[in-house]
Parts: C-alpha cells; structure tokens; sequence
C-alpha cells in the first residue's frame, strides 16, 4: 500500500485516479510520494522511503529540485494542463490594457446615486475610449503549451502575431497556425510589436530576461504582459519604463511590493490557473504521472530526470535505477545483475543533464543481495524493485 500526502487540497478527481494501492496520510514524513499545488517544500527534510513529487501546475519554484535529484526523489510538473485558463486570463487582461474597462467601470460606481447617469455616461465615455486589438501586433516569446495557444487565440481574433522560441518541440511547432510569424531574434517583437507577453519557464538564465535593454528597444506606448513569472522582468526597470511612458501598461498576474506601486500597472492576483477545470485538469495529470512512475517505473514530465517509459513490464521482474550520468555505469549494473545470472529482457537508459534514469526488464526476480550490489555503486542514488520484489 502506497502512502500519498497532499500538502495542498487536491481535486478529488485527480485522487480518484489513484484507486485501490494507496492511501492518504497527513504525514509528510511516511508518504511515499507527495501531491502538491504551492506549499514551500524547500526547507523539508525528506525521508528516503519518498519517491516522488508531483506538482499539480507548472511552475516547480516551490521545490527544492537539484536536492531531490541528488537524493533520487523524482519531480513532475503538469505542462499544459492549466494553459487554456491561462490564455483566457491573459486575453482579459489584454483587453483590459486596450480599453479603459476598469476606468470606466469605477467612474460608473462613484456616479451611482445619480439620476440621470445614462445621459452623464454618454458624455463622459470619451475619456475612456481604447482601441481595437484586430489588426495590432502581438509579440509571444515563448510558445510552449501556453504560448502557443496565446499565439493560435490571437491569431484568430485577427492579430499579427510574431512568436519567438529557439527551444520549440516539434509537436508544440505542428499545433502553432501557419500565419504566426516566427521570428528567430527577440529584438524583432520588442522592436515592432504593440503588445508583448512572455511565456517561459523561471531559471536562472531567464530570470530578468525583460530588463531596461529590451524595454529601451521597444516602441513607444507598447503593453508588457506577464502570466509566466514576475522573475521574468526587472521590475525595478519596468515601473521606470511606466513612469516615462515608454511603456503604457504592464499587465502582471503577480503582486508584489514593487508591481502593486507601479504607475498604470493592472496587477491580478496570480488567478492564471484559478479556475476548476484547470485545478481539476493539473490533479489529474499528477495523478497519473504519480501512479505510472509508482507502479511501472516510467517518467513523464519529470523536471529533474529524463522522460524514460517502457510501459506496462510484461517480463518477471523490473527494476529501476536513478544515477548520475558517469562513465560504465551500465556496465557496473549490468554485470550485478550478470553475475546473478540474470537475462535482460529490455533496457532503456536516458540522460538528462547531470542524471540518468535506467529501466530495466529481466527475465527472474532479482535477489536482495543483487539490489544491495547495485545500491553500492558510487553513483547511484536510488534503486526500485518495481516488480517481481514487490516494490522492495
């Protein structure tokens, strides 16, 4: 029986999926593995009995990732599962940019009391008057799971929409419109586009990507949007960017001491993936990806190990092996298991960066002894008897 703790309420129809084989315990420090949303798990000890994180989102900041690489703790994220309420709120907040919604809106409540507010509002709507986003420019940099459905919306509400990726897949690039312009420098979109938003993961080399440098290159009067990370931009640069009307709004989903003083800044409360059906979509695929790695071995969207699946083992016996990416260890695994006598029914071996994730099917189950050989490998950091020892 597998022990789950959730550090954050979870969609029930995400812990549905997990069924018979696993309880629930409030008790970080027995769970097998974690479910979670945004509770800070970077100070947390982690016993050795746990496997797996799952977030259900997309951003991992919350987790401490290059410790639990190091200790054999697999990390998932849930890549696209919340795109379409992000792309919708990002559209809300482009139209909010482009007609003065909120002006409005506040003028019609401080003129509630008055009798003839309809013939008032006629002569005051003028100073609330915007423009149309058909026919503008749209800059998408980034055109993953969000960026692109960003990019394929815009497109279709008759924007001229350039995008901007070095890293896109090949299946992210089959789904995007024929008509995005694809732009192979940055400074292109912050050169000519009225409205950019940013659509990139925060790492280090991300982190104030949008800095007084591409600010200073971007038309007059352009719209910044952000509803990746507010890491993303030198915020200190984009309030001095507002003040000077270089920009003339900067749409943020993240509040913080700096973007909630800034001059015309519409600042949301991080509400990009608050809606039911993406929390219900994100428990879901945490779920799943937590019940394949539990009970097949295999990784999908995993954030500090390489992607690696084999399926459902059809031979006696799977074993599991998360390394370091160093010279013969195969080698060294394979010739514990040989000296068991063992036969490899099938082997798959992946890399990702400094770590390595091995699957490996035999044809008997091994012996305790051959675990503990391979355990005592310098390099490798954790072993799974998946099946045939019983998840020993």
């Amino acid at each position: 029986m597998k022990k789950i703790c959730c550090l954050n309420p979870v969609s029930r129809k995400g812990t549905d999926r997990l069924g018979e084989g696993y309880t629930f315990t409030e008790q970080f420090q027995e769970a097998d593995a974690v479910l979670v949303r945004s509770a800070d798990m970077k100070e947390l000890q982690f016993e050795k009995r746990l496997l797996a994180i799952a977030r259900a989102g997309a951003g991992v900041n919350n987790i401490p990732l290059d410790r639990c690489a190091e200790e054999g703790i697999v990390v998932f994220n849930t890549p696209g599962a919340n795109a379409n309420g992000v792309k919708e709120l990002f559209f809300a907040g482009l139209l909010l940019s482009a007609r003065d919604i909120l002006g409005g809106i506040a003028w019609c409540r401080e003129h509630a009391e008055e009798p003839d507010i309809a013939k008032l509002a006629e002569k005051a709507k003028k100073g609330f008057a915007g423009r149309e986003i058909r026919g503008k420019k749209l800059g998408v940099i980034g055109l993953g799971a969000i960026g692109s459905e960003v990019a394929n919306a815009a497109v279709a509400l008759g924007m001229e929409v350039y995008g901007y990726d070095p890293y896109i897949s090949v299946n992210a690039a089959w789904n995007l419109s024929r008509e995005i312009r694809h732009i192979t420098k940055p400074d292109s979109i912050y050169q000519e586009c009225d409205y950019i938003t940013v659509h990139v993961p925060a790492m280090p080399e991300t982190k104030g990507m949008i800095g007084a440098k591409e600010l200073e290159e971007m038309k007059e009067g352009a719209v910044l949007l952000n509803f990746s990370r507010d890491s993303l931009c030198d915020e200190e640069a984009v309030a001095r960017a507002l003040e000077s009307g270089k920009l003339a709004h900067y749409i943020t989903d993240f509040p913080n001491p700096v973007s909630i003083h800034m001059k015309n800044a519409i600042v949301i409360p991080h509400l990009g993936a608050s809606t039911e059906e993406s929390e219900e979509n994100c428990a879901v695929m945490a779920a799943e990806e937590l019940k394949d790695y539990l009970e097949n071995g295999n990784i999908r969207n995993s954030v500090n190990y390489p992607n690696c699946s084999m399926g459902t083992c059809q031979a006696e016996a799977r074993i599991a092996v998360l390394h370091r990416n160093i010279p013969n260890m195969l080698g060294q695994i394979t010739a514990a298991l040989a000296r068991q006598g063992a036969n490899i029914a099938d082997l798959m071996n992946k890399v990702r960066g400094e770590y390595a994730y091995a699957l490996i099917d035999l044809n008997s189950i091994p012996t305790e002894e051959t675990i503990r050989q391979i355990e005592a490998i310098e390099g490798v950091l954790k072993v799974r008897d998946i099946k045939g020892g019983e998840g020993r």
